[in-house]
């Protein structure tokens, strides 16, 4: 099955999918905005965006600060379709995460955005440490959410409750664990929106039935030597992480 097919299936299928009681009119579009910037995962983004793009009048936005192409962490390079100041009014509010998280942790235009979005958005979500730039923006305060396994340590910084689970919904919060849990991300998302049905369908014709070749993509898995040796390489970015984090917390306390 190629694309076009795909997305027809998957069009005939969901004919019945209807927003969530309370929202809009079933005919009304389902505005998505995906944050994009540079040094971000580019898996965080792909998983999620690919499942996003069946929602039945949904429409994705890949939104950055300005329109100047976007580097991600495999050199894939990105084209936002519009800036911050240009996105319309937005339904559903996403952040992935990747090498660049620190520096949008304290980019005040980035998290003023978010800020005021917030409020008027039906749901603000994260996958991996995406998670963070939610916290700086102080919107994870007093929330349940998931994050990259090595990033779970600087959510209560940020006044959030980690929870070490692959999808996390606290009221209007969804967040996803690290990087692959995108995938899974996407497909919760599809169930909250347009219900099972829907999402069972992606799922089928993504063909999404993991078999990992290894037993160790989880901490609570893989052998301690290996976390370990994971934790070393990636101790710079979690620190400056954890000291953005902080940074964060400082301004609430003085807000």
């Amino acid at each position: 099955m190629d694309r076009r097919e795909f997305t027809t299936a998957i069009g005939l299928g969901a004919a019945s999918a209807m927003l969530p009681a309370g929202a809009a009119a079933a005919d009304a579009t389902f505005h998505i905005g995906m944050l994009l910037f540079e040094g971000m995962t580019y898996l965080d983004f792909a998983g999620p965006q690919d499942g996003l793009t069946k929602l039945r009048n949904g429409k994705v936005h890949a939104i950055a600060k300005s329109r100047d192409v976007v580097t991600t962490d495999t050199g894939i390079r990105v084209l936002p379709d519009m800036t911050l100041d240009e996105a319309p009014e937005l339904d559903l509010l996403f952040v992935g995460g990747g090498q660049g998280v620190a520096a949008v942790m304290e980019d005040e235009t980035v998290l003023a955005f978010l800020r005021q979005r917030a409020p008027r958005a039906r749901w603000i979500t994260s996958v991996c440490t995406g998670a963070l730039v939610l916290g700086a923006a102080g919107l994870l305060r007093g929330y349940r959410a998931a994050t990259h396994w090595t990033a779970m340590e600087i959510l209560p910084v940020l006044g959030a409750e980690p929870v070490h689970e692959r999808v996390v919904i606290d009221r209007n919060r969804i967040t996803g664990g690290g990087v692959t849990a995108g995938i899974d991300f996407g497909l919760v998302v599809l169930q909250q929106l347009g219900g099972d049905g829907l999402a069972k369908l992606v799922q089928l014709g993504s063909e999404y039935d993991p078999h990992p070749p290894f037993d160790c993509g989880s901490p609570r898995t893989a052998p301690p030597e290996l976390v370990q040796q994971f934790r070393t390489v990636s101790a710079r970015a979690t620190t400056a992480r954890l000291e953005a984090a902080r940074r964060a917390a400082t301004r609430f306390s003085r807000g």
